[in-house]
Parts: C-alpha cells; structure tokens; sequence
C-alpha cells in the first residue's frame, strides 16, 4: 500500500488561474496542454469498447479529431464491431498484450472496462506516457485510486475521468452560485439518487426495476459464451466460476469483487456536485447506515454522512448521501420539491437545489428579484473533445485525475464505513482508518497472480 501523498487539491488551486481557483479546467500544473499529433489529430486505442465503452469510442469518432488505431476488449463481438468502423485499427482482447505490440504507436488510450480492471488497464499508459481518458470511478478501491492519481501527476499527462455532466452547463452555473455566495455560507449538502440495484428482497427488486434478484454467490458454474475470454474478464480479481448474475454488465455493479454498486458508480456524477462547487478534498469522518451488510453484494439501498474540514475562508461543511429507499429528512417532510434524484445546498442565505438539468433556488419567494453572478465557467465542448482537444494542446480537462482521485476516493470511503459498520476517521496521509484495522482490506487488495500496478 502507498503512503506517498497527493498535493493537496487547495495547494494546487493557490498558484493556479482564477478559472483553476473556481474549480475549473485543469488544475493540476502536470496537466498542462500538451500537443501530441503533428497533424492535429490523436492517435487512440480504446480499452473496452462494448456498452458504455461503445458510446464513449463514437463520441470520440464524432469530435473528427481522433484516429482509432486498436480497440479491445474481452468480448470479440463488441471487437469486431469496432473494426467495421476502424478497418485499419488492430483489435485485440488482453490490453496488456495491446501495449506491448502497439504502446509506441498511441497518444492516448480511453478506458471504459468494469470498474475492477480500470487501474490496470490505465497505469500502463501512465508509465508510456500516453495521455488518458477513463470512465468513472476512476479506480477499483481507494490504494488503486491513490496509485493511479500519483502515476498521472508523475507522467505529466493530460488526463480526464469520465463523469460526462461535469461538463454540463446546468453543473456550471450551480458551481457559480455556490461559489458566488447566492445563498450564504454552506453548512450542508445532501446527495440522493433513486436507483435501488443491489441486495434487497425479491419483490423490492421487482418494484424497484433492478437488473435482477440475487442475495449470494451462485453454487452452480456455468459455461461463458464462446466470443467471452472469462479469465481476462476477471483481470486482478478473486477467481470464481462464470455465471450469468456477473455478466453481461452492468450486473457485476452489485458484487464487491467487481465494483462498489450505487456509491462508486452514480456517487462519481451526483456527488461530483457538492465536491467541486464546495471544493472538497478528503473528509475527516464518514459514516454510514443501512441494513446488515452482505460479505458478496452491495446494498440497494443506504446512506453516509461525510464531514469535512474548514477549507480556507469556507467553514466546515457534512454532506449526506441516500441512495434507493434512503431520502434526506427535508425531502421526506415535503418541505423540499420531492425530485427522484438531486443535490441539496443549504446555506445562511436559503437554499439551493439541482439535478443533472436543472435548478432552483429555495425558498422560491425569497429570490424572485435575484439576479445570478456573470457566468465564469467557461463553455465546454463536450466531455469528450475537451479532452481530445487538450491531448493536442488546444484545451484544458475539467476532471483531471489530480481532481478525479480525492472525489472518487471519498465515494470509496462511504462504502468502506459501511462495510465496516461504525463511524471511521480518516486519515489521508497515511490512508488509513485510524484505530480501524478491520478497514484494511475494503481500503487495498492484493490482484491475482499475474496482474499488478507496480
């Protein structure tokens, strides 16, 4: 496990431009443009290329900026869909092997594996020095996270974790907001999403539309779909027979083995808010709540409070977060508009809340007359080409991993207090649970034989 520390987020900010300052744009002194193609355009491999990974490669074909030059991915259906539209791309299935024969032909690699292999799949590109793109959360656990957040800062690459609303321009204007001082000093903020996925009774799956019902491992083993590399599937994680309960994704999002469920993959969007509007960086304590926890599967349902320390001028400030059945207080009581989803700011001076597209201030009445502050986040071009753009130097990314490792962190640390069952004190230095031994293994793992980040 690494000891080594980050610089902290706010250090990075105090040297960096007013844009910086606001939580915008590249903050990181490492992440400065960087032009790669001396014909203006970027030479790619994608890594995953199926699902999520499918819609990000055409995103990144539409910007008209990017040549394909290998995609891969465990299963050869979604390969060979690829090369129909890349022709001259070379596909393969491992993307160690993918380094090895074409590392030296590539600017950047985008990343869009499940979440157990994302810092395996990334870290090669890192020491190659190749710019990268990977989809959220940026890492599998907290010391991958970590891992990976420090081999960025070291190879001085630009890179971008995929939380695609960040560049929304509804987030923008919350951010300025907040940060303007619409409604005062912020105290608290609340987080809830309506997906319930995970471990519940049958009939709550049902209601709740999951994917499917499954409340342990299965016994039985089943024979993988021949165009599925099982073994590579499972990259650095524990050995276990195929089954249809894991694949196709997102069904392996419930199982710890693979993923954190709700908190790490919808955490990484909505909890994004309050984390760059806020200009969060590690919490000190982090408790959660919810049923007994499962050995095998995350919950559908939960929620953790987080606090945070005094940052600079701004006080300290909790952050609860409620996924599936678990709704906030104020929400329950009606004295909030009853959203399926949203973020909830609460200063001296009112109250503000927003979901992915919209927002308004609180109480209503109370800002009739209220006119926002001159909008200083600039445009964005889309998630995507924004960072294609700044792998050829003509931008700059908005969630670099110098901004992206803290934020996935915390969403990490939810689900490690909830495993644990008790409040943990964090501390970020030694990255560790202090007196909270039991944390160790939810915080690090060791990969199989044969996969490693070193």
């Amino acid at each position: 496990m690494s000891n080594k520390q980050l610089p902290n987020r706010r250090d990075i900010l105090v040297g960096g431009t007013a844009l910086a300052a606001a939580g915008l744009g590249n903050v990181s002194p490492a992440q400065g443009p960087a032009r790669s193609s001396a014909n203006d355009r970027l030479k790619i491999a994608a890594i995953g290329v199926g699902g999520r990974g499918g819609a990000n490669l055409r995103t990144m074909e539409q910007t008209g900026l990017v040549d394909v030059v290998a995609v891969c991915d465990v299963d050869t259906r979604f390969t060979d869909q690829a090369i129909l539209r890349h022709p001259k791309a070379r596909a393969f299935r491992d993307f160690r092997k993918l380094y090895d024969v074409v590392g030296n032909d590539i600017d950047g690699v985008v990343v869009s594996t499940t979440e157990h292999t994302h810092a395996f799949a990334t870290m090669p590109a890192l020491q190659l020095g190749k710019h990268v793109y990977c989809e959220k959360p940026l890492a599998y656990n907290i010391d991958e996270t970590r891992k990976i957040a420090e081999a960025a800062e070291r190879a001085g690459v630009v890179t971008q974790m995929g939380t695609q609303i960040h560049a929304g321009n509804n987030y923008h204007r919350v951010v300025e907001l907040i940060q303007s001082g619409a409604i005062g000093e912020v105290s608290e903020a609340h987080v809830w999403v309506n997906r319930a996925w995970g471990l519940q009774s049958e009939a709550a799956a049902k209601k709740q539309r999951d994917l499917l019902h499954v409340d342990s491992r299965p016994t039985d083993a089943m024979t993988p779909p021949d165009h599925v590399d099982w073994d590579l599937w499972l990259g650095p994680a524990p050995v276990r027979p195929y089954h249809s309960v894991y694949f196709p994704g997102p069904r392996w999002y419930r199982w710890w083995d693979f993923a954190g469920g709700t908190m790490s993959d919808l955490g990484s969007h909505w909890n994004d808010l309050p984390f760059w509007a806020l200009e969060l960086d590690a919490p000190t304590t982090v408790e959660a709540f919810g049923l007994p926890v499962h050995p095998e599967i995350a919950p559908a349902s939960m929620s953790a409070k987080y606090e945070y320390p005094q940052r600079g001028d701004r006080g300290p400030v909790t952050v609860s977060w409620y996924q599936g059945t678990h709704k906030p207080e104020i929400w329950q009581r009606g004295e909030i508009p009853r959203w399926d989803s949203g973020v909830l700011f609460i200063g001296n001076k009112g109250m503000l809340l927003s979901d992915y597209g919209k927002h308004v201030l609180l109480p209503e009445d109370s800002f009739v007359d209220f006119e926002p502050p001159a909008p200083f986040v600039p445009e964005s071009p889309g998630h995507h080409e924004q960072w294609v753009r700044a792998c050829l130097g003509e931008a700059e990314t908005a969630s670099p991993f110098s901004y992206a490792g803290p934020s996935t962190e915390a969403n990490h640390l939810g689900n490690v207090a909830y495993r644990v069952g008790k409040k943990i004190t964090w501390d970020r230095d030694k990255m560790e649970c202090v007196g909270c031994p039991e944390a160790a293994p939810f915080i690090a793992r060791e990969p199989r034989e044969g996969w490693s980040l070193s």
